[in-house]
Order: structure tokens, then C-alpha cells, then sequence
């Protein structure tokens, strides 16, 4: 009967630890998520809403980007600022063909987000329209091809331009 209990402690400590072990790999296990970046425009306090309405030629708003990274790696990512009208916007797969007025580059760590004043310049001779579109759109570095990819990540602001 010693035996058999030894036999049965055995089977019963073989099954603990291989338990153990498939509950610590669930637990310490990376968690699997679908791999995405966030760009927010975001207003002169760096909060969403009472977005300036107005704008003046020759002049900057001020005005805040929040990025955010969980691709899995850290990303260095570039935003560029052009305006435009509502037929200048970019799509999710092609950026705006306006040139660039500005740019900003930060690296974000994954997970990690970052939030950062800028300062956008509104040209003397801004588009002629009723309404113009502040655009950013998000560029990632991609080392493999050792230059810079559009996301398709973008925001637009609409304001009214004033001529002084």
C-alpha cells in the first residue's frame, strides 16, 4: 500500500506542477491585441472642444497633437501640417497632395502616448474659401524601407480665415 500511495503522490505532484506552469505562461503571457496608432488634434489647452473658429493671416495658432502607440514597438512618427480645403483632405489611404507647412517628429513608446503644442503658421495668401481645413496627417519611419509611410491616420479642423 506504500507504493501505491507513493505512486499516487507522484501522479498528483506531476499534475500540480504541470498546472502551475500552464497558469503562470497564461498569466505572464504578452497580451495579444490588434496593432493600431491614434492621432487627436486637440485645442490650444490640450483638451477636445472650443476649438478657435477664426484664424488670421500671416499669423500662428496654437494648438495641441495627441499621438498614440500600441503597435507593439516603439515608433518614431512624424505629423504634418498643411491647409487646405475640404477637396485637399487626405483619405485613409493617400495623404493630402498639399505641401507640407510644417512638420513634427517624436518617438512614442509602445503603449505609451504623447502630447505636445504646436504652432501652425497661416500663410498671407491662405486658399480663397469660405472655410479652410487645418489638416495633420501621421507619417511613420519605416526602417526596413529606411523612409517615411503615411498611416492613414488624419485630422482636419475647419476655421474661417480672417485677412488683415
Amino acid at each position: 500500500m506504500n507504493v501505491l500511495d507513493g505512486e499516487v503522490f507522484a501522479v498528483i505532484v506531476a499534475i500540480a506542477i504541470v498546472g502551475s506552469a500552464l497558469g503562470i505562461a497564461q498569466v505572464l503571457r504578452p497580451e495579444v491585441v490588434e496593432p493600431f496608432t491614434a492621432l487627436g488634434l486637440l485645442n490650444e489647452d490640450c483638451v477636445i472642444g472650443e476649438y478657435p473658429k477664426y484664424v488670421f493671416a500671416g499669423r500662428e495658432v496654437e494648438l495641441c497633437v495627441f499621438l498614440g502607440n500600441h503597435v507593439g514597438y516603439p515608433v518614431l512618427a512624424r505629423v504634418v501640417y498643411k491647409l487646405g480645403t475640404e477637396a485637399d483632405l487626405p483619405t485613409n489611404t493617400t495623404p493630402s497632395s498639399l505641401r507640407p507647412l510644417r512638420n513634427f517628429t517624436v518617438l512614442v513608446p509602445h503603449g505609451g502616448n504623447e502630447t505636445f503644442r504646436v504652432r501652425l503658421p497661416i500663410p498671407e495668401n491662405p486658399p480663397e474659401a469660405d472655410r479652410v481645413a487645418i489638416i495633420v496627417e501621421l507619417w511613420l519611419y519605416d526602417p526596413e524601407r529606411g523612409g517615411w509611410t503615411y498611416s492613414g491616420r488624419w485630422n482636419h479642423l475647419y476655421v474661417r480665415v480672417v485677412r488683415v
